[in-house]
C-alpha cells in the first residue's frame, strides 16, 4: 500500500473530476488522472486495457505495490482494469467508473497506444 503518508482521497477525487471535466485526448486525460492520484499520496496507479489475450499494459505511475484492482466497465463490458496502491475498494471502483469513458476511447485506438505485446507506445 502507499507508504508515503496519508492519501488525500477527497482531493484525489476532486482532481480526477476536474481533469475529466476538462476533457481532451484519451491518452493525455488518463495520464493526467494517474499523475493526479500519484501526487495525492497513491504510490502506484495503473490502467490496463482488455484485449483478446487478456489485460495489456496501458499506463502506470510509481513503482508496483500491493493494492486493489477494479474492472473498468463500459456499456456492460469489461474494457480494462484500474489498479491503485490503496486499501479502499470503493475509491478504486469509483475512479474506475469515472475514467471508463476515456478507457473505452483509448481502447478503440488499438495498437496506436498499446503494441501487440501490450507494451505502451513510447516506453522503453
Amino acid at each position: 500500500m502507499s507508504s508515503g503518508g496519508a492519501i488525500d482521497y477527497r482531493g484525489a477525487l476532486e482532481a480526477v473530476e476536474r481533469i475529466l471535466n476538462r476533457g481532451g485526448n484519451a491518452e493525455d486525460v488518463l495520464r493526467a488522472v494517474l499523475e493526479a492520484l500519484h501526487s495525492r499520496g497513491i504510490s502506484f496507479a495503473r490502467v490496463q486495457l482488455a484485449g483478446s489475450d487478456g489485460l495489456t499494459d496501458g499506463f502506470a505511475v510509481g513503482e508496483p505495490d500491493e493494492g486493489i484492482a477494479a474492472p473498468v466497465v463500459y456499456g456492460g463490458s469489461e474494457i480494462g482494469s484500474l489498479e491503485l496502491a490503496v486499501d479502499d475498494r470503493a475509491f478504486v471502483e469509483r475512479v474506475a467508473t469515472l475514467i471508463s469513458h476515456y478507457v473505452v476511447r483509448l481502447g478503440t485506438l488499438g495498437d496506436a497506444i498499446c503494441g501487440p505485446r501490450g507494451r505502451s507506445a513510447g516506453s522503453s
